[in-house]
């Protein structure tokens, strides 16, 4: 049980150092919805892996950047809103995948552990698999922090500054599918969204900096982790829900302190 509790906790802190950078630019370029997406779709993803007899945690990862990368020619020739079609996509992958997983046959596949996590059953090939992730999408995010943000304030003027735009979009695309492929045996797909977006944006109240609100969010990540583990034991409650909610919270509080510091 101990070794079963520090894989859980390992596993939910290494993947909050990649979700606190990454979910800050995500917040800038005000593409939560976009992430969303892409945690949607990984179902599919699941249910490819498991059709295919392959890694799951490499479908997911196809079907998550072949949807990145298309959603950018499919909004350039249909002329419908971005949002719209990220909306259509995102609904649209998800019953997608429930329908194909329900047809597979001889599989007792629990969509509970897909959907909404299952940290506790985290082994050594998932902590391994998760630090190489996380600690990859942490380097190159380093490598490419300053074009990163540069893209995230104003994309045009990135390209007049020499950015090299595409392949900064790109990127981001890949981490993002990276990143909820390996979440997602945490706090589920239906919540790695949440993981991204909530403590980034709670961490706009403590500091202005790019590289100070991407620390804050990563340390809000793991207050989040660790106190969402800490609700779950005591109250016997779904590990993965619980650590959103725990980072929910530090968000209302992040906006309790904003307002305090307004009102002296």
């Amino acid at each position: 049980m101990t070794d079963l509790l520090l894989y859980a906790m390992a596993a939910g802190l290494m993947l909050v150092t990649a979700t606190g950078p990454l979910g800050t630019i995500i917040v800038w370029q005000r593409m939560a919805y976009y992430g969303d997406t892409l945690a949607h779709s990984a179902l599919l993803g699941v249910a490819l892996g498991l059709m295919l007899e392959t890694s799951i945690e490499l479908s997911v990862v196809t079907v998550c950047v072949v949807l990145a990368l298309g959603l950018g020619p499919l909004h350039r020739i249909s002329g419908h809103n971005l949002d719209s079609l990220l909306g259509i996509a995102s609904h649209t992958s998800l019953a997608l995948g429930l329908v194909a997983v329900s047809l597979q046959s001889g599989n007792n596949i629990d969509l509970n552990s897909f959907l909404f996590g299952d940290i506790l059953a985290v082994n050594l090939r998932d902590l391994l698999l998760l630090g190489a992730v996380s600690g990859s999408c942490v380097v190159l995010l380093m490598l490419n922090w300053n074009g990163l943000v540069a893209l995230a304030a104003h994309r045009d003027l990135a390209q007049v500054e020499g950015r090299a735009v595409v392949h900064l979009e790109v990127l981001q695309m890949v981490l993002i599918a990276l990143v909820v492929a390996v979440g997602m045996k945490i706090v589920g797909v239906l919540l790695i969204s949440a993981l991204l977006i909530i403590p980034a944006t709670a961490a706009g109240s403590f500091s202005r900096s790019p590289e100070g609100v991407a620390l804050s969010a990563t340390a809000l990540g793991m207050i989040s982790v660790i106190g969402g583990m800490l609700c779950a034991l005591q109250l016997d409650i779904p590990a993965g829900p619980a650590i959103v909610l725990f980072a929910s919270l530090l968000f209302f509080l992040s906006l309790l302190s904003r307002y305090w510091k307004r009102t002296i």
